[in-house]
């Protein structure tokens, strides 16, 4: 399961409140291009065997279809932000 920052989740619902104003709509990670390895992140309506992951408010913020999320197995995702913006930043958990 993906594990997802606080700092993350409030970016997720900032972007997700100024896209749209239905609530059962959430960003959704797909895979990008075939010829990257980057996530695109869209707008979507939940799917059977969705992982969804909450806001601290109880708001669905993000979705990931149920193949994808078994590859996010110990991963975080973060969101960074410098003087030349902000990212989504993904980590793998190393545990000992």
């Amino acid at each position: 399961m993906l594990e997802v920052t606080t700092r993350a989740k409030e970016k997720l619902k900032e972007i997700l409140q100024q896209e749209t104003t239905d609530p059962e709509v959430a960003i959704r990670v797909t895979p990008g291009c075939s010829m990257s390895k980057r996530l695109d992140l869209v707008l979507s309506k939940e799917k059977k065997g969705d992982q969804v992951v909450l806001s601290p408010a109880g708001i669905k913020i993000l979705l990931i279809r149920y193949d994808l999320a078994q590859c996010f197995e110990g991963v975080v995702l973060d969101y960074n932000e410098t003087f030349q913006g902000g990212d989504f930043i993904i980590n793998k958990i190393i545990r000992h």
